[in-house]
């Protein structure tokens, strides 16, 4: 099915956006040196920014560069599995065992792209599909 080819590649698109930024910002794991509050560091202990605001550091340093590539390899995975059965992913699924593969990860295919639903490129037909 050809709009899930476009939901699919878009959503591989940022995802390569995404990977760009992570590797730009050094692809590495950040850390929180305990005597130095809201410096995060990289893993060779440069202090990579510092933060004044309580919880920042944190939130950053768990969202580090080597977390973002992890997410975006554990996403793929997804698309490459969905790419496959795509086609089967209907609004009116047969009941065999493919079609239900295929709509139960286009549902999350759907959650994936869902993260990007503030781009322009973001289709509203690619919302998740809840069916009864």
């Amino acid at each position: 099915m050809a709009a899930n080819a476009d939901m699919v590649s878009f959503i591989e698109a940022r995802l390569a956006e995404e990977e760009q930024t992570a590797r730009e910002a050094g692809g590495q794991s950040w850390r929180l040196p305990a005597d130095r509050p809201g410096e995060v560091s990289d893993r060779m202990s440069s202090v990579a920014f510092t933060v004044r605001g309580a919880g920042f550091d944190r939130h950053i340093a768990l969202h580090d560069p080597a977390r973002v590539l992890a997410r975006i390899e554990t996403s793929r995975v997804l698309l490459d599995e969905y790419r496959e059965i795509a086609g089967l992913d209907t609004d009116r699924p047969a009941g065999d065992f493919d079609s239900g593969r295929a709509v139960g990860l286009g549902f999350a295919v759907r959650q994936l792209a869902a993260d990007y639903a503030g781009h322009p490129g973001y289709q509203a037909k690619w919302l998740p599909r809840f069916i009864r």
